[in-house]
């Protein structure tokens, strides 16, 4: 065998280790852009509501995900918590009382949603498809930069994986992280209940102004039509009298 032949064999081999090696690295990579997730529809600020998605890819070729539990955190209980139906799941929302109420609307709630589960009515989330869970929630916490949710994802081989590792900044992504919403921050430097209050009060300012401005132009026609009506009545009399003298003068 001479050299130049033996040159393209370690050229073949080492491409098909890279092959493979660069297979390898897909392969274990790939579940870490496939984990469950939420983000929100528009903005998630500080203190406000908002409407966010569950994303849930199913990870398997061999089985659809037939149910998602998503547990709610206790450390900043939401008050609100309201899923949208989706077409062949059931959806059940389990409330729990919290050990310390919380004020809401000026109203204190002892107990909050602790977690939302959906059960597939027929074949569930097949593979090589994905499925959004929409939930408006809120009041979101105003002392916090995100919310961490822990998400059970339960498949038709009764395999269930627990999306519960919460990531560290700085960190790298755990193999299992749960779904963190990111907070925006509020934009008047308020909750959403305390700009919702000041948007009605400002919109009572504004109807009160108007009210007052109507008002105003009432009390100014009336005036004004009460001085045309004196001037029209002097105008009267200033013209009864000299139409008298001139009669007088007439018959002298």
């Amino acid at each position: 065998m001479s050299a130049m032949s033996a040159v393209p064999r370690q050229l073949k081999r080492a491409a098909a280790v890279g092959a493979v090696a660069a297979s390898a690295v897909f392969v274990f990579s790939a579940p870490a852009f496939a984990h469950v997730s939420v983000e929100p529809t528009g903005e998630a600020a500080k203190g406000g509501y908002a409407t966010v998605n569950f994303k849930v890819p199913n990870e398997r070729d061999n089985a659809s995900t037939t149910k998602l539990e998503v547990n709610f955190p206790t450390d900043h209980p939401l008050a609100s918590v309201m899923p949208q139906p989706v077409d062949g799941w059931d959806v059940k929302v389990t409330k729990s009382k919290l050990d310390k109420p919380i004020e809401m609307h000026g109203e204190k709630i002892a107990e909050a949603v602790s977690k939302v589960t959906w059960t597939a009515d027929d074949k569930g989330i097949e593979p090589g498809t994905f499925q959004q869970f929409p939930v408006s929630l809120g009041a979101l916490p105003e002392d916090a930069d995100q919310v961490v949710f822990k998400a059970l994802q339960t498949y038709s081989n009764d395999e269930v994986v627990r999306w519960i590792e919460e990531p560290q900044k700085g960190a790298p992504e755990p193999e299992s992280p749960a779904p963190v919403l990111e907070l925006a921050a509020a934009a008047d430097g308020h909750g959403g209940a305390a700009s919702a209050e000041k948007a009605s009060d400002d919109a009572g300012s504004e109807a009160g102004a108007a009210e007052q401005a109507a008002a105003d132009s009432s009390d100014g026609l009336a005036r004004g039509l009460g001085v045309a009506g004196i001037l029209v009545g002097a105008a009267g009399v200033a013209f009864g009298l000299l139409a008298g003298r001139r009669r007088g003068e007439s018959a002298s």
